[in-house]
């Protein structure tokens, strides 16, 4: 298990990190303000534990949404996930429910399975069913395995249209992992470490989930050796054939990185945040419509928050995806 001290690159980037209650003109979701306060997480009732929760601050009643749940990874939580993967920040332009919860041992377990299961059930009340056009699932590393074990559970199938494995752990044909992958030991440690398995690729994961989703892998350039050039998901689509697109410059950094991890720090395991240039694979004509896609960013490793044009090309997939099944429930 890795912990990661936060480090706040560019909080600012695309505004604060709470909204001014003047900005909120639309529902009250949850009585939590549309932009999350991270000095006061919503409360889930039934376990008493908190989570952080975005949304809309025009939000109508009625109108539909895309709800993401955003798992942290082992060692992280709910604050540092959010900015790691910013949606939060196109909530009002994709109109974009983001909840990000918290492990307390910081780190996904069976435990923890009541708690998520609550909070899609209280959010998904508020909103109305009818009204989530897509669900999905967004997980970072552990967060990402964690994503992989739940999504075809009762609870989940029945719900999700989505998944955003975010360096958790490719569905499809996993990569095969750098050697040097890992938190590195650092100068200043107390002791010697043993670097954690981060859940990128081809470390020990669970079986191939088997039910129906849309898949989008994202991973850094230097966690794996390279990307596979097919995916087993695509196949049981029939989807095309994989299609390269432009690739995504971004000129601005990401909102965080493992400021705990530089002393040395490893490309594999991630540097500071800084501008990058992300490569995106589709594999186009999907069955339904589905989407099946990989998005390599270059000269990333693990731990480097994603940057806003890639974030927001991410989201781009995420909403161009086919959804309803929580609305034919």
């Amino acid at each position: 298990m890795f912990l990661f001290r936060v480090t706040v690159v560019a909080a600012a980037l695309l505004g604060g990190l709470t909204a001014p209650a003047s900005a909120q003109s639309g529902v009250r979701l949850l009585n939590a303000p549309c932009t999350a306060d991270t000095n006061a997480p919503v409360p889930e009732p039934k376990t008493g534990r908190t989570f952080l929760l975005d949304y809309p601050c025009d939000l109508k009643a009625g109108e539909p949404v895309t709800f993401i749940l955003n798992l942290h990874g082992g060692g992280s939580s709910g604050t540092w996930q959010r900015r790691y993967f910013p949606a939060f920040d196109y909530k009002d332009r994709y109109r974009l429910v983001v909840a990000s919860p918290y492990a307390p041992i910081r780190r996904w377990t069976e435990d923890d399975d009541a708690y998520l299961q609550n909070i899609v059930t209280s959010i998904v009340e508020q909103l109305g069913a009818r009204n989530v056009r897509a669900f999905w699932l967004a997980g970072h590393s552990q967060g990402g395995a964690t994503s992989r074990r739940l999504i075809c559970t009762d609870f989940f199938k029945a719900r999700i249209d989505g998944f955003v494995s975010l360096s958790g752990g490719r569905i499809g044909g996993a990569p095969q992992r750098d050697p040097g992958a890992g938190r590195p030991a650092q100068a200043n440690a107390s002791a010697p470490r043993t670097p954690p398995t981060a859940a990128g690729s081809n470390a020990a994961v669970a079986p191939e989930p088997t039910c129906d989703f849309s898949h989008i892998y994202e991973t850094g350039e230097h966690e794996v050796l390279g990307l596979p050039t097919a995916s087993t998901v695509a196949q049981k689509f029939h989807c095309g054939a994989r299609v390269r697109r432009d690739d995504v410059v971004d000129t601005q950094a990401g909102h965080v990185n493992d400021g705990g991890s530089q002393n040395p720090g490893t490309r594999q395991w991630g540097l500071l945040a800084r501008p990058g240039k992300a490569e995106v694979f589709v594999y186009p004509n999907c069955e339904g419509g589905r989407v099946v896609a990989d998005v390599r960013r270059l000269d990333k490793g693990h731990t480097e928050g994603l940057e806003p044009k890639i974030t927001e090309e991410i989201v781009k997939l995420i909403v161009a995806a086919p959804g309803g099944r929580l609305q034919r429930r």
